[in-house]
């Protein structure tokens, strides 16, 4: 059986602020923060999904760009693709998650990430240095 895929949108901002967002659910993972995004639909692009995603979570488009490492393992037979993206226009808003915060330089690890999250983190911090 092949894993479920989730995308995950790393949203830089100026200054090399990326976008961080507090989980509502489920209570296992509520009150953590992640990248929003969410699962692939079937026959979805995975780029379109993200752009869907940021849609329906943020109220915002954004445009897809390049991809981070490769499948981050999340349990129980998920994996998630991640990809930094950039925000045209408009700022973010909290639809489905408790809140949202940017993160700039020096604050990367100001919020608890859930674990998968944290490791992508630790990889994008590198990237934007």
């Amino acid at each position: 059986m092949s894993a479920v895929v989730v995308v995950a949108a790393v949203i830089v901002g100026s200054g090399g602020r990326v976008l961080a967002a507090q989980r509502a659910e489920p209570p296992a993972l509520a009150g953590g923060w992640e990248f929003p995004g969410g699962k692939v639909e079937p026959g979805e692009a995975e780029e379109v999904a993200l752009v869907r995603e940021c849609r329906e979570e943020l109220g915002v488009e954004v445009v897809v760009g390049e991809r981070v490492g490769g499948d981050w393992p999340l349990s129980d037979g998920y994996v998630v693709r991640v990809w930094l993206c950039s925000l045209p226009a408009g700022e973010p808003e909290a639809k489905e998650h408790l809140a949202l915060r940017w993160l700039g330089p020096g604050e990367y690890y100001d919020v608890e990430w859930l674990q998968a999250d944290l490791n992508v983190m630790k990889t994008v911090e590198n990237l934007l240095q």
